[in-house]
């Protein structure tokens, strides 16, 4: 797999290289934006490791200048952890995140989630969970339910992607409606809780025993999905 590897920090590109090329990828670097979508539009790259803060254009610009021609797998490299600046990443196309400082391990462990998620030999994305039970196509918003597809609302949708691209992290209602609406909650959290009760009915065998769709109580939700 070409990996491009994009941070203005030298020390991080080296160890981000190291690492993937110790796993037999080849690591095509860059240090600022510019020469980021230089070496993205003349090279063949399969996987991109971006980080947001570069000299020129942003991660952010970047993400979603990559987005209007490709959906290679992308993951920001972030020292900003707050909840708007990853929504912002995730809703400009980013597949996933990991804040600085990172591990290594964590990184590559992150890449090789998020590689099996993307079928390069056909340019599909799937999700797979529970040994393909649940199947999720998040470009082309395909859901399929042990073999058999499920049509959702489009915000039913993007509540289950959301989840699924962090199985197991706990959602706040508020934050489930801002990757939905972009807006703000206070006082709609019901608004959600009605998304969940019918995303449950179509998704779930048991809606009254969820595996995928699970209440946290006292704070939100969360996908139980095992990948």
């Amino acid at each position: 797999m070409k990996v491009l590897a994009v941070d203005d920090e030298r020390s991080i590109l080296d160890i981000v290289a190291a690492y993937l090329e110790k796993s037999g990828h080849e690591v095509i670097r860059a240090e600022n934006g510019e020469a980021a979508l230089e070496q993205f539009y003349f090279q063949d790259i399969d996987f991109v490791v971006l980080d947001i803060m570069l000299p020129d254009l942003s991660g952010w610009e970047i993400c979603e200048k990559i987005r209007l021609s490709s959906t290679v797998p992308i993951i920001l490299l972030t020292a900003k952890s707050t909840e708007a600046d990853v929504v912002k990443g995730l809703k400009m196309g980013a597949d996933d995140y990991i804040v600085k400082p990172f591990s290594p391990k964590e990184l590559m462990a992150r890449i090789e989630t998020v590689s099996r998620r993307f079928n390069p030999a056909n340019g599909v994305e799937k999700w797979s969970f529970h040994n393909d039970k649940l199947i999720i196509f998040p470009k082309t918003q395909e859901v399929k339910v042990e073999g058999d597809a499920v049509s959702l609302t489009t915000t039913e949708f993007r509540l289950l992607k959301t989840m699924a691209s962090h199985p197991q992290q706990v959602f706040t209602r508020e934050q489930l409606l801002e990757s939905i609406k972009g807006l703000e909650a206070s006082a709609l959290d019901r608004v959600i809780d009605s998304h969940i009760k019918n995303m449950r009915a179509k998704l779930e065998k048991n809606p009254k025993k969820p595996h995928y769709i699970l209440t946290v109580h006292g704070t939100g939700y969360r996908f139980g999905g095992d990948q």
